[in-house]
C-alpha cells in the first residue's frame, strides 16, 4: 500500500530554457576562464511527487529509473550502506502516472549482492550477483532467469538496432537474435560508438586524441566518412547523441572524463559548437533541443547556447546526471531524488519525484 504526500504545486518562477536561435558554427572553443560566471538563484520545481512506501527507514534511498515521463521503477537494494540480506531484502517498485504513485513489484532474487536495476526500451531488466540477469517484458509481473555474467540477449536487442559489438568492436544489427557485423564497416580508425537518427547513423569515434566520424544514409550498406572539426585539446571518446528535435551531436569526452566536453552539431556536416566561458570540469552533458546543450558539473547547471556557455536558474545541481528519454523527457538523477523536466523546450515544468521509507 502507498501513501502519496500530496503537497501544493510551487509558483512557477522563472525557470524555462533560455531562449535562442541554435549556435553559430565555429572552428574551436576556448579553454575555460579562471571565474565561471556568477550562478543565477536557482528556482524551484512547479510541483512536487514524494511517496512513502511500505519499506523500513534503514533502506537507503532507491534507484530510481525512469522509461518515459510516466513510467518508472525504483529499487531499494541496500540498508545502511551495505548490500541487502536475509534482514534487508531488495524492494522494488513500479510506476505508471510519473511518480505520483507506487505499486510494489515481486523481486525475483531479493537476497544478493551488488542489485542493479535497468530499464531499457521500456523493458525491466535485474541484475543480482551471482546469481545473473532477471528480464521482465511485462512491466515485471513474470521474469525470465539468464544466468552468468553477459546480459541476456533481451537486453542486447534493447540496445537499439544499430550497436558497437563488444566481442569484434564493429558496427552490427540485431537480428532479432544475435547482433551481425554489417558487411560494410565504416572507415574508421576507432569506433566508439553508432547511433541511429532518422534516416542518418552514425558511426564515430576518437584515436590519437582526435576524433573521426562516418556517416550513412542507407542503414550502413554504405559509409561516407564525415570529418569532425579538431577541437581544442584530446579527446577520448566519442558518443553520438540525438536532441528531441532530431539534431543529432558529437559529444567528446576528455580523457580524464571529468574536463569540460568538446561538442559538435550535425548539419549537413559536423560543425563544431563554441562554449566561450565554459567551466573547467563537467559531469553530465545532454542535448536539449533548438542548439543547445544541458550541462552539470561542480560549478552547477548551465547551457551552451549561441556559441557561449549561461549558467541557469534550472532546480538542478552539481550532484544531478543528465539523462534524456526517448519521449524527449529530460531526467536530473541525483542520489536521492530524480527531477523531470516535461514540456516543450522553452516551456518546460519541472517536477520533483522521491520515495522514502516508513
Amino acid at each position: 500500500m502507498t501513501l502519496l504526500l500530496t503537497l501544493p504545486v510551487m509558483a512557477a518562477c522563472s525557470i524555462g530554457d533560455v531562449r535562442r536561435s541554435p549556435p553559430n558554427p565555429a572552428s574551436a572553443s576556448p579553454g575555460p576562464v579562471a571565474t565561471a560566471p556568477a550562478a543565477p538563484p536557482v528556482a524551484d520545481v512547479h510541483e512536487v511527487r514524494l511517496v512513502r512506501v511500505a519499506v523500513p527507514d534503514r533502506y537507503d534511498p532507491p534507484f530510481i529509473e525512469f522509461v518515459d515521463a510516466e513510467q518508472a521503477y525504483a529499487l531499494f537494494a541496500t540498508c545502511d550502506g551495505r548490500p541487502p540480506g536475509r534482514d534487508c531484502p531488495a524492494r522494488l517498485f513500479a510506476t505508471r502516472d510519473g511518480g505520483r504513485s507506487w505499486q510494489p513489484l515481486p523481486h525475483p532474487r531479493p537476497v544478493a549482492e551488488n542489485q542493479q536495476l535497468h530499464a531499457p526500451q521500456g523493458l525491466l531488466v535485474l541484475a543480482a550477483e551471482p546469481f545473473g540477469w532477471y528480464a521482465s517484458t511485462d512491466g515485471g509481473v513474470t521474469f525470465t532467469h539468464h544466468p552468468g555474467v553477459a546480459p541476456p540477449p533481451v537486453v542486447v536487442g534493447a540496445g537499439g538496432r544499430f550497436q558497437v559489438a563488444e566481442k569484434s568492436g564493429k558496427v552490427a544489427r540485431w537480428d532479432g537474435r544475435r547482433l551481425r557485423p554489417l558487411p560494410v564497416q565504416p572507415d574508421l580508425p576507432a569506433l566508439n560508438t553508432v547511433r541511429e537518427a532518422g534516416d542518418l547513423l552514425v558511426a564515430a569515434g576518437a584515436s590519437g586524441g582526435r576524433p573521426y566520424a562516418a556517416v550513412s544514409t542507407d542503414q550502413g550498406r554504405t559509409w561516407q566518412r564525415s570529418p569532425v572539426p579538431t577541437p581544442d585539446g584530446e579527446v577520448e571518446v566519442l558518443r553520438v547523441v540525438s536532441a528531441p528535435d532530431g539534431e543529432v551531436w558529437l559529444i567528446g569526452e576528455r580523457p580524464d572524463r571529468t574536463g569540460f566536453p568538446a561538442l559538435w552539431a550535425y548539419r549537413g556536416n559536423w560543425q563544431q559548437v563554441r562554449a566561450d566561458r565554459h567551466p573547467e570540469k563537467a559531469s553530465s552533458v545532454a542535448p536539449v533541443g533548438a542548439g543547445r546543450v544541458a550541462v552539470t558539473g561542480p560549478d552547477g547547471v548551465g547551457v551552451v547556447v549561441d556559441g557561449r556557455y549561461e549558467r541557469v536558474s534550472w532546480p538542478l545541481g552539481p550532484e544531478h546526471y543528465l539523462q534524456l528519454l526517448d519521449d524527449g523527457t529530460l531526467v536530473g538523477r541525483a542520489p536521492d531524488e530524480v527531477i523531470l523536466a516535461v514540456g516543450p523546450v522553452g516551456a518546460r515544468r519541472w517536477i520533483r519525484v522521491a520515495l522514502v521509507g516508513d
